[in-house]
């Protein structure tokens, strides 16, 4: 985002667990593993936006390539967005393995990627929104907006919370992730709601509205985990 404001968010800064290093990027996925399903989650995406093969798409903060690898090899290209350099690294050695060669990595992140292929089919973002203030998400969903084609599709899916029992639901989150990955995850998530900026529901709802997105889809799971489909008006 080239406005020049010296007051401007820095993305690159990482907010609660530190992806920049290597030591986090190892084991990422087998931590994560303890409580999702990735590749499951890819084909579930990828299923409800209605990705053909034809289709291009961007995934913002895209981690350690797990999505974009499998995203990869059913649509024409994919735009894997990252802030942290050892996550983008490491995904490029998964694609590169996996031998999927239409995935273009950057270091990058809502505020700061450029897109300057024509817009795209579909945005995709899982568990990456959380690292940007209420404001600064109203910024990106603009920015987003304008990556994507008439009616284009955004699926976004974090830690979103509903307003009713949020307190009680968040404790009941993060008992659930003990019991699935033990202490490491404890404080992983604890950390998360610390530190991380995870929003309500009814915020998220009309910040998508005034950028231009019209929700056809929405689920929030144990008030605490929110899945959205959006089209671009």
């Amino acid at each position: 985002m080239k406005h020049g404001f010296s007051w401007q968010y820095d993305e690159f800064k990482q907010v609660g667990t530190d992806y920049s290093t290597k030591a986090e990027v190892a084991i990422y996925d087998s931590s994560h593993a303890d409580f999702r399903d990735a590749e499951a989650e890819s084909r579930n995406i990828l299923a409800a936006l209605g990705i053909t093969a034809d289709a291009r798409l961007i995934d913002f903060g895209s981690g350690t390539g797990t999505f974009a690898v499998y995203a990869g090899r059913r649509c024409a290209r994919v735009y894997a967005v990252d802030v942290s350099q050892a996550m983008i690294d490491h995904a490029a050695a998964k694609a590169a393995k996996a031998g999927v060669a239409n995935i273009e990595f950057h270091h990058a992140g809502f505020l700061t990627y450029e897109h300057n292929d024509p817009p795209v089919d579909s945005v995709v973002t899982t568990f990456a929104f959380h690292h940007l203030p209420d404001f600064w998400k109203g910024i990106a969903l603009q920015r987003v907006n304008s990556m994507l084609k008439p009616g284009g599709r955004l699926y976004l899916h974090d830690v979103i919370l509903e307003e009713t029992n949020a307190l009680a639901n968040i404790t009941a989150f993060v008992d659930k992730l003990t019991a699935a990955g033990g202490e490491r995850l404890r404080e992983d998530t604890e950390r998360h709601f610390r530190e991380e900026y995870s929003t309500y529901d009814w915020v998220l709802d009309g910040l998508l509205s005034r950028a231009g997105f019209t929700i056809t889809s929405k689920q929030i799971d144990d008030g605490v985990l929110g899945t959205y489909i959006c089209t671009k008006n």
